[in-house]
């Protein structure tokens, strides 16, 4: 008996300096999210901010999406394809609102959507600096909502990968769009795009170099296309060249470089991004007036204003107009001409942001982590921490680190 105590004391003791098990921290409910994604309404905005996929994704990670009645169809998702994913469908937008710790669209709300968000709500979508009337701002303001534009939000590489990828979209779209009223239209070039043999190839002027601007460029010389880009910043230029992997011919915005481009160009692409508000007019009226007869101008950056003085507004549904005889195509969404497209590469990026939030369970906390999601607030707790919306509606606003430093 004496022999099994001393037994049971000396392996007792040895127990004590085996390694143990680490035991990793238990998800809590907390750090679950309760997603709503309400339909957009907004003009002409036909892109949904979740796949079917993408929320198969964050519902297997534990959180839940909620999800209004045809949320989806406008980029031929069905309501049956989020309900097997694992999403729950409301029939009605305030549901989705008033449920919602956190909403995700792709459009910013209206003013009577945002009469049905909740007090303190998290908020993920667009900015569109330049279009928010300051009564936005205020409404946003008096229910101290956290407001995070997605087209602010940047990757490890200070990329703005949102941007970029409806960037890309823009300008393979923007090259696809000029073939069309090329070729097609009584009163068109009757011109094929691009470059058949024996006959001059069509001229393309792209000003900026983004990635807009290099997509255009990458689907123009696909097609056999000369093209000249323009951008102020030398770096972009270079940049430009080493990703297409050839010596484009660049230069910078000079009117009378401009002027001799555009005289002999098919087709001219706005693809200037400003991120200080109104994009700057970089092409006069005169100049589009010595361009020829049923050339193409596609202004992307239309959202922004336009970087031609003859652009104005346009629609999907009335895309065109005529100045000087030059086709002018100001669509401001492109991306959403082909939403479901758009709609994967915007789930693509939401995925890890999303799950993110869910792992360090509060927005402060994914804010300190995490400098391209902070980069994307513009209010927090309902005050706003953009300089450049502040400046431009004449509102208060204060630093984000202060605010979240007195927080700690």
């Amino acid at each position: 008996m004496d022999t099994s105590k001393e037994t049971l004391k000396s392996l007792s003791e040895s127990a004590l300096f085996q390694p143990k098990e680490q035991m990793m921290p238990v998800q809590t409910a907390d750090s679950k999210m309760l997603i709503g994604i309400p339909k957009e309404i907004a003009f002409q905005e036909h892109r949904v901010a979740m796949t079917p996929n993408a929320v198969n994704v964050l519902v297997a990670n534990g959180h839940e999406i909620i999800m209004e009645s045809g949320a989806g169809m406008a980029s031929n998702f069905s309501d049956n394809l989020y309900s097997e994913a694992g999403a729950q469908i409301y029939y009605s937008a305030k549901e989705v609102y008033q449920k919602a710790s956190l909403i995700l669209k792709v459009a910013p709300p209206t003013l009577e959507e945002i009469d049905l968000m909740q007090y303190q709500q998290m908020l993920v979508s667009a900015l569109q600096l330049t279009v928010q009337p300051v009564n936005y701002m205020r409404k946003l303001g008096q229910k101290k909502i956290h407001g995070i534009a997605w087209d602010y939000i940047q990757d490890e590489d200070g990329v703005f990968p949102i941007v970029r990828a409806m960037g890309e979209i823009a300008g393979n779209s923007a090259i696809q769009i000029a073939a069309e009223y090329l070729a097609h239209g009584k009163k068109s070039r009757k011109a094929l795009f691009g470059n058949i043999t024996g006959v001059r190839p069509t001229e393309v002027v792209i000003f900026g170099a983004g990635a807009v601007g290099e997509s255009a460029a990458r689907a123009a010389l696909g097609l056999g296309a000369m093209v000249r880009v323009f951008d102020k910043s030398l770096y972009k230029l270079r940049r430009i060249q080493e990703n297409l992997g050839l010596r484009l011919n660049t230069s910078t915005p000079q009117p009378d470089r401009i002027l001799h481009a555009l005289k002999s160009a098919d087709v001219a692409i706005g693809a200037i991004r400003s991120n200080k508000g109104k994009t700057p007019v970089i092409v006069s009226d005169e100049m589009v007036a010595q361009m020829k007869y049923s050339s193409v101008i596609i202004d992307v950056c239309i959202d922004g204003g336009g970087c031609f003085e003859t652009s104005r507004v346009t629609t999907h549904d009335n895309p065109v107009f005529r100045i000087h005889d030059v086709i002018h195509y100001g669509v401001p969404n492109i991306a959403s001409r082909v939403p479901r497209t758009a709609s994967y590469a915007l789930s693509n990026i939401f995925i890890p942001i999303l799950l993110n939030f869910g792992e360090h369970g509060s927005f402060e906390e994914v804010l300190r982590r995490y400098q391209g999601v902070r980069n994307g607030v513009y209010m927090f707790n309902g005050i706003i921490t953009n300089r450049y919306l502040g400046e431009a509606l004449n509102l208060p606003y204060k630093d984000l680190d202060l605010l979240i430093a007195a927080m700690s």
